[in-house]
C-alpha cells in the first residue's frame, strides 16, 4: 500500500479520536519528494498527502539556473495575442512556461511591475513585496532570485536585471507565513526558490486556501527560503515537455476540483525555461 494512503488513513483515525490537533494543522506527508528527472537539472515531482483531513496533490517543477535560462515572454510584446502555456511554450521553443502573474481588465497588462529588457508592459512598481529577476547584467549576479523588498534594496538591484515580474509575496524573510486566514479556496500557481539556488514552480488544482497552501508549502521538505504568488483559479497554468515526460496542468473552474473540464486558457505572460548550449571544452 502507498505510503500516502497509509498517511491519509492514519489521518483519519486520529481524526475521528479528536487528536489530529495534537500535530497542527498539516499532517503526515512524505520525508522526501519523489523526483523524477525530466532532464538534467530538471525534475518533477507529484506530491500527495493530507491538510486538515484533505487530500490534495502539488505537481513541483525544480529547476537548476546553472542548466537553463529563463525567459519572459509578453503578448504586448509579441502580437497582442494572449496563448495558452503549450502554445507559448512550443511556438518559442521552450521546454516549460508557466503564466507570469495576474493581469488587468485588458487583458494583456501584468497587475505589478513587468519589464523584459527593453520592453515595459506595466512600468507602475505595485505595493507587492516580491518581484522575481532574471536575465542578469553583470556576471556575478546569481542567474534569477525572488527579491524581497521588506529585506533586499530593490533600488540597488534593479539596474543589475533585465527581466522583472512583480506579485505578492507569500513567505517572509523570516520564513513565516504572510497571508491571512480567509475561507475563499481556489487552484493555486506560485514561484518559489530553494536554499541551494534552484527555482521551483509550484502547482496544486486542489482548491485551498492561499494560506493554507503556504502552510502546505513550508510543511514539505523543499527547503524553500521564498515564494512568490502566480496566479489562481482557472487561469493558473503549467506546462512541460521533454523527451522524457509532457505534463499540462490548469486550475479547476468554477471551484469545482473535481471537474473532469480541463482546458488551459490563453494567458498574455508566461515565463518559459530553455536549455543553457554545453560550454565547450
Amino acid at each position: 500500500m502507498r505510503v500516502s494512503i497509509l498517511l491519509k488513513i492514519l489521518a483519519s483515525c486520529l481524526a475521528a479520536f479528536g487528536l489530529v490537533s495534537l500535530f497542527g494543522d498539516f499532517a503526515f506527508t512524505s520525508e522526501t519528494i519523489p523526483w523524477k528527472e525530466a532532464d538534467e537539472g530538471l525534475l518533477v515531482a507529484e506530491v500527495e498527502s493530507v491538510f486538515e483531513n484533505d487530500p490534495y496533490e502539488i505537481t513541483v517543477v525544480k529547476v537548476d539556473p546553472e542548466r537553463y535560462s529563463f525567459q519572459l515572454l509578453c503578448a504586448t510584446e509579441h502580437g497582442k495575442e494572449s496563448l495558452t502555456a503549450r502554445e507559448w511554450a512550443l511556438k518559442h521553443q521552450m521546454l516549460a512556461a508557466v503564466n507570469a502573474g495576474m493581469f488587468q481588465e485588458n487583458g494583456l497588462t501584468s497587475v505589478g511591475f513587468m519589464k523584459n529588457f527593453s520592453h515595459v508592459n506595466n512600468p507602475r512598481l505595485s505595493n507587492a513585496n516580491t518581484l522575481l529577476a532574471f536575465n542578469p547584467v553583470g556576471e556575478n549576479l546569481p542567474e534569477i532570485q525572488i527579491i524581497d523588498r521588506e529585506c533586499q534594496d530593490f533600488n540597488d538591484l534593479r539596474p543589475k536585471y533585465q527581466s522583472f515580474v512583480q506579485s505578492i509575496r507569500m513567505i517572509s524573510c523570516s520564513l513565516q507565513n504572510v497571508w491571512s486566514r480567509q475561507d475563499s479556496r481556489w487552484s493555486t500557481l506560485a514561484v518559489g526558490m530553494d536554499t541551494q539556488g534552484n527555482i521551483l514552480f509550484l502547482f496544486s488544482r486542489t482548491l485551498h486556501s492561499v494560506h493554507d497552501f503556504i502552510e502546505i508549502l513550508l510543511s514539505l521538505p523543499l527547503s524553500l527560503k521564498s515564494a512568490m504568488y502566480l496566479e489562481g483559479g482557472p487561469q493558473a497554468s503549467l506546462y512541460l515537455s521533454t523527451s522524457k515526460m509532457t505534463l499540462e496542468r490548469c486550475g479547476a473552474w468554477g471551484g469545482l476540483e473535481n471537474n473532469s473540464l480541463q482546458i488551459p486558457l490563453p494567458v498574455p505572460n508566461v515565463i518559459g525555461i530553455s536549455k543553457k548550449p554545453r560550454a565547450r571544452n
